[in-house]
């Protein structure tokens, strides 16, 4: 993080050295900042921690406020899941540069994690799919964190130093214990940055299905296969056998069911789900930077 402010009156030899390489270490700012802070804050280290976070969250939004209106055509897709709610985002920065950076994938991250949060708060008497936009995303709560997301987004832009944008939010909801079982998905499929169990990749997918399989794992495998071929067969509708017919060119295939399943070609996605007594009740895909 850049200097904040620049002290002209050293107070070294009446700080307590521990204490700074306590809030060094606990805030991840300079020392430099660190120590001004607990002059300002008269050595109180929980005040001084505060004053750190007022400070940056300024100066993040003064560059917010700077860089908007550049483009954002890189970033990420972030997904968050649990048994009643899985909650999909895209997140933009201006470079592929910042979409490799730590600080902007746990952005993503936190963004995911609270508007999984956030979907559970909602009601959940049947199975449900809404979005949310990049304006009600700014006003999301973030968790334990505190502070609606925008603050985070200006905070990582203090940080990175380009423009970030929240762009959207799928929801699927269902609810809890019922037959309904939800899945999430991101290619490239990466471990979380310590957020909590959120994947971030280019492309996404969630789904909602029902299935008879007789282990959880079993279960989870085959919501994991669905959103692979999702991802990466881009299905425009899940389709009905009774009302639609197969395209003749299987290559020009956009309905779901009659597609060449992405995991094994011999068969259709409609022959995998009779095969586990499944059915797809509902999907949303992203890919970061598409046309909506």
């Amino acid at each position: 993080m850049q200097r904040l402010l620049h002290s002209s009156a050293p107070l070294w030899a009446s700080l307590d050295k521990a204490m700074l390489g306590k809030l060094r270490k606990k805030t991840g700012y300079t020392f430099s900042n660190c120590k001004k802070a607990l002059e300002v804050c008269g050595n109180d280290i929980a005040k001084a921690e505060e004053w750190l976070h007022e400070q940056a969250k300024a100066l993040g939004w003064a560059k917010a406020n700077k860089l908007e209106g550049r483009a954002t055509a890189q970033g990420l897709v972030g997904v968050a899941s649990d048994s009643s709610c899985v909650a999909m985002v895209e997140v933009n920065c201006e470079t592929d540069f910042v979409a490799r950076n730590k600080t902007f994938r746990s952005l993503v991250e936190r963004v995911a994690a609270a508007c999984l949060n956030h979907g559970k708060t909602l009601p959940q008497d049947n199975l449900t799919k809404s979005f949310l936009s990049a304006d009600q995303l700014k006003t999301v709560p973030c968790g334990k964190e505190g502070g609606p997301l925008a603050d985070h987004v200006a905070l990582a832009i203090g940080s990175v130093g380009e423009n970030l944008s929240l762009r959207r939010c799928a929801l699927l909801q269902a609810p809890p214990r019922s037959a309904v079982h939800l899945s999430g998905y991101t290619h490239p499929a990466e471990n979380s940055l310590g957020v909590g169990p959120v994947l971030c990749g280019r492309y996404g997918a969630l789904v909602a299905f029902k299935a008879t399989l007789d282990s959880a794992p079993k279960t989870q495998i085959l919501g994991r296969q669905l959103c692979q071929h999702i991802v990466g067969m881009c299905p425009e509708r899940i389709g009905d056998p009774e009302k639609d017919s197969p395209n003749p060119d299987t290559d020009s295939e956009s309905v779901l069911i009659f597609q060449e399943f992405l995991l094994d070609v011999n068969q259709t996605v409609g022959n995998v789900l009779e095969e586990h007594d499944a059915s797809i009740l509902d999907f949303v895909r992203f890919e970061c930077g598409e046309a909506c």
